[in-house]
């Protein structure tokens, strides 16, 4: 069995954008609430898995170093690539790209984002990361510090839920969520503890 919690970075400086490649730092409130998750786990984690970007591998190598656990990096589980929407509020967007993000967030599927990733190509990476997860870390009690896209697309790939289904998940800022896969079966133990 794997078990692996995830862990959604806290809020950010500069207020809600899209931000999929803009590396923001954490506001002091965003820490904190990451670090008490931590301080729930840090006894269990054998191992901590982490998007590159600051505001995840930050407070990551920190916890790992804590416990003398090792931190690795994997671009695979970073944020969605917004394209030409990343660092806009969601204002913004609208006024650039009328009906564009309206039509984003009641289904994604099918529409790209000028200069951005695809869900379907986040969908890849997203299992290409767990297929790799399962296959090696079996037996073991991971925590995977990302985001909310890469985190939602994550549980709706081991529910074999459509990809629609990530419009209807809360993934708040600091969301702490526990999943188990066994004999290639997995299950959401928790979401948004």
């Amino acid at each position: 069995m794997v078990r692996v919690d995830l862990l959604r970075h806290g809020e950010l400086e500069g207020g809600v954008k899209y931000r999929g490649t803009v590396d923001d730092p954490l506001t002091q409130a965003g820490r904190a609430s990451m670090d008490a998750v931590w301080n729930q786990l840090r006894s269990d984690i054998d191992l901590v898995l982490s998007s590159p970007l600051s505001r995840c591998l930050e407070p990551a190598t920190e916890w790992a170093r804590s416990v003398e656990i090792e931190c690795m990096v994997d671009p695979r589980v970073a944020e969605m690539n917004y394209g030409e929407w990343e660092g806009l509020t969601s204002e913004e967007i609208i006024a650039l790209y009328p009906g564009m993000l309206e039509q984003w967030r009641a289904n994604p599927e099918g529409l790209q984002v000028p200069g951005g990733e695809s869900v379907y190509q986040l969908r890849d990476r997203i299992t290409s990361f767990w297929s790799d997860v399962c296959e090696k870390y079996d037996g073991r009690h991971l925590l995977v510090v990302a985001h909310s896209g890469s985190l939602r697309m994550l549980i709706a790939c081991l529910l074999n839920a459509p990809i629609i289904s990530t419009r209807h998940m809360q993934m708040p800022y600091g969301c702490w969520s526990r999943i188990e896969t066994a004999e290639s079966v997995s299950r959401l133990v928790f979401h948004n503890r």
